[in-house]
């Protein structure tokens, strides 16, 4: 049973996929073996530069001569670090990118490809196929696909949500607490200011602050990611910083403006925002689905609204092994998710 499966496309795509490193800033290899692999499909394929001059680009496929298409087929080609290589134990794929996103990934081209010989899409018309970069390191190439001129009626996300649709994501802000004082003697601190201790008054208050609560997506949750600060133990800190984020369910807008109210309260205190993405409502009451709400952001609300309607998430594997030492994806969970991939993309041509 186990020697069948393993020889199904989908697992032979796979596995070419995983042989490349293409951890977040290191996507050019796989760019190109994606390209070259959907020319040989008969795709016509561009890859695109996410700026003027960059060396990383997406990489944007379909059928014919016509760049528009109805429906948007996309997935994350960056995996985060480090590369972890392909390992096989049975039935299960082991290794970075194995569920987090080059399986979702792979099982997208092969369910497209199954609708084409089935004779159920147009050879030009219905769906585009959407590999971008920088997803794991501040969705870059989701960014840069609102400039590629096009808009879709619809789009087909790919994430580990273990072949479950999405009801929706949380949202997230990420900032810097940056605190400045004076450094003296330990001995004698009332000559300095230690900013190692203002930075964590800011932080406790922070911690105890009340953030929005969704029915759907459950409460937000606020985490201290990094902290570094200070000279010596005998020495108080000059200066010390903390990298957070709030991961929100609604009203980033109102968020942000409580943070400038908290750390405003603290002389010293800088606060700079890093990155930021609103929660995501997706469609999910799709007949033949299980659904349930994620807590990890996507690439879906980096695309402008105006850009894709209707917008479903979806794909073999698990969050809970994705970005860990021993990420992998079961190949049963992976074959599965073919059919559901074309049964969504039909419901959206239909």
């Amino acid at each position: 049973m186990a020697s069948t499966i393993m020889d199904h496309p989908v697992v032979h795509l796979l596995k070419s996929l995983m042989s490349i490193v293409s951890t977040s800033e290191l996507e050019y290899d796989i760019g190109i073996f994606l390209e070259q692999h959907l020319q040989g499909l008969g795709y016509t394929v561009e890859r695109i530069p996410i700026a003027p001059g960059s060396t990383r680009h997406n990489v944007y496929a379909y059928l014919g001569s016509s760049r528009k298409t109805r429906l948007l087929v996309s997935a994350h080609m960056d995996t985060v670090p480090p590369h972890i290589p392909l390992t096989i134990d049975g039935d299960i794929i082991r290794g970075r990118g194995s569920s987090d996103d080059l399986g979702p990934l792979a099982a997208q081209i092969i369910a497209v490809e199954e609708l084409r010989r089935e004779g159920k899409i147009r050879e030009g018309g219905d769906i585009g196929l959407l590999f971008v970069v920088g997803e794991e390191n501040g969705g870059h190439g989701m960014v840069a696909a609102n400039d590629l001129g096009l808009a879709w009626e619809s789009g087909i996300f790919a994430e580990p949500t273990q072949n479950k649709l999405a009801k929706g994501h949380k949202g997230q802000v990420a900032f810097e607490i940056i605190a400045q004082g004076v450094a003296c003697h330990s001995g004698y601190p009332h000559l300095g200011k230690s900013a190692t201790s203002t930075l964590l008054t800011v932080l406790n208050e922070l911690s105890t602050t009340s953030w929005p609560v969704s029915d759907l997506l459950g409460p937000s949750t606020f985490n201290i990611g990094t902290l570094e600060g200070g000279e010596k133990h005998n020495i108080v800190a000059p200066s010390a910083k903390a990298l957070c984020e709030v991961r929100m369910v609604s009203d980033l807008p109102g968020i942000k403006t409580k943070l400038r109210e908290i750390v405003s309260k603290y002389p010293d205190v800088e606060l700079k925002f890093v990155f930021e993405y609103p929660e995501a409502l997706l469609d999910w009451e799709i007949d033949g689905f299980e659904a349930a709400p994620v807590a990890f952001g996507t690439d879906v609300p980096r695309l402008n609204d105006e850009l894709c309607g209707r917008r479903v998430l979806y794909g073999p594997g698990s969050i809970l092994v994705a970005h860990g030492p021993d990420e992998y994806i079961r190949v049963p969970e992976l074959i599965d998710s073919i059919p559901g991939y074309k049964k969504l993309v039909l419901h959206f041509l239909q």
